[in-house]
């Protein structure tokens, strides 16, 4: 039995931050395998299941529009909360007329994708086996049809979500933009893949009730084509880079 699928993707606007130019965002061209994880994770994910991006097609012509947002620059720092949490005061809380910082975005209009996809079991809280297998398949296909999440998909930035996702039987390679069709072979340059952190989804403190997970990432790239309009990312996956 194949645990593949292959789904629709559209929206009004998308920002996938290349990281050499994260102060004043700018988007890749094309969404990252990993922002494509994250975007399924919002719809169905347990530690048992990891997702891994197979192919992404790019049926809307590649366009840029230049926005600027207020951000909200600082953190809540962990040592306020602490400190309050152990009854010795400090204020956790934010103000944004305190704390706002004005920056432009170039971000991409109009996307549409097709993505195809298949999850792998990572033994983590499961027992693998075939029965979890389907069970996920089951669970995963079921959401995709009835538009189901546990939180609102996004394209990139929580501020893009998603406004059509749909589960198809195939894709219709027709309806790609002529723009696009008309580039070719394309050379995406590097670009990141996704981030993989060291602690591979385990608690560092072994207790899944109340987990404690790493912050320390690498993030790896890799080096794609786009071929009208389809990046076959199981083509490139060998040429990973950290």
């Amino acid at each position: 039995m194949s645990y593949g699928f292959k789904i629709m993707v559209e929206g009004d606007y998308a920002c996938f931050t290349r990281p050499e130019l994260k102060v004043e965002r700018v988007s890749y061209d094309v969404p990252p395998p990993g922002a494509l994880e994250g975007l399924l994770k919002s719809v169905y994910w347990k530690p048992a299941i990891r997702y891994v991006i197979d192919k992404i097609i790019v049926f809307n012509p590649i366009d840029f529009v230049s926005i600027r947002r207020n951000e909200v620059k600082d953190k809540v720092k962990y040592s306020v909360i602490k400190s309050q949490m152990n009854g010795n005061g400090g204020d956790p809380c934010i103000y944004t007329s305190e704390s706002i910082s004005q920056r432009s975005s170039t971000v991409l209009k109009n996307v549409k994708y097709g993505i195809e996809f298949h999850f792998e079991l990572t033994g983590l809280k499961s027992e693998n086996e075939a029965e979890g297998e389907n069970k996920h398949y089951n669970i995963i296909k079921r959401r995709l049809e009835k538009g189901q999440h546990f939180r609102v998909p996004c394209l990139g930035c929580s501020e893009f979500p998603v406004t059509r996702m749909e589960l198809v039987e195939d894709f219709d390679e027709r309806l790609i933009s002529s723009s696009i069709m008309g580039q070719g072979d394309v050379d995406l340059g590097f670009m990141c893949y996704k981030v993989i952190f060291e602690d591979g989804g385990k608690p560092k403190n072994g207790d899944w009730q109340n987990p404690m997970f790493s912050d320390k990432a690498d993030t790896v790239y890799y080096r794609p084509h786009m071929v009208n309009g389809v990046i076959d990312v199981r083509k490139y996956r060998e040429e990973l880079k950290c």
